[in-house]
């Protein structure tokens, strides 16, 4: 069984901002595949569906981003979810807006969610996807992050959230990291997605 976690920040204030990509894509995400209701509960909101024969679970920790952690901690507890089967959505300052990345394991490139989650869980071996939101003009991290991208940035913002929302569903579909990887992180991307869709 997958876990797919969006991080974002809880409340209307937060919605739209580069730090809620997580959130944003896992919404994406649901809405295709047919998920309309999620439950409250491990400090977070999830739900469970099925794609292409293939059941997950959708969490999207309302902790606030620095302890993300604690929710998905008390998630994988209770429903005994497998590291290798958890991939988590999350925003990255180091990529520009218009790019996304796909990666199996690694350091959370200072994402503080997914920091909180590599700690608690004590492994850094997590698949993410990482959505570009460019880095800001001068040393005002806080404020960028939980600022709302400009029309320009929010064009090409999209765009990599759309085909990273092909990635998840191929992810899914094929329960293959690699051949994601391969597909979507070299530019190979599937002309004729009709065995995702």
């Amino acid at each position: 069984m997958k876990l797919i976690v969006g991080l974002g920040n809880p409340g209307p204030q937060y919605e739209k901002t580069r730090h809620n990509m997580g959130f944003i894509l896992l919404d994406m995400f649901a809405e295709d595949v047919g998920v309309t209701s999620f439950k409250k509960g491990f400090k977070g909101e999830y739900a469970k569906g099925e794609f292409k024969g293939e059941q997950f679970y959708l969490l999207k920790p309302m902790t606030f981003m620095n302890l993300s952690g604690e929710s998905v901690k008390e998630f994988v507890d209770y429903f005994k979810i497998d590291i290798e089967d958890i991939i988590v959505l999350v925003d990255d300052l180091a990529l520009e807006p218009g790019r996304f990345r796909l990666r199996e394991k690694g350091s959370s490139g200072g994402q503080k969610g997914l920091q909180n989650i590599i700690n608690l869980l004590k492994t850094d071996k997590i698949k993410r996807i990482r959505i570009g939101t460019g880095e800001p003009m001068k040393n005002d991290v806080v404020d960028y992050v939980l600022g709302v991208p400009s029309l320009h940035e929010q064009e090409k913002i999209d765009k990599a959230l759309d085909m990273a929302l092909l990635a998840l569903k191929y992810y899914v579909a094929t329960s293959d990291f690699e051949r994601t990887v391969s597909h979507f992180s070299t530019k190979k991307v599937i002309e004729n997605n009709e065995q995702i869709n």
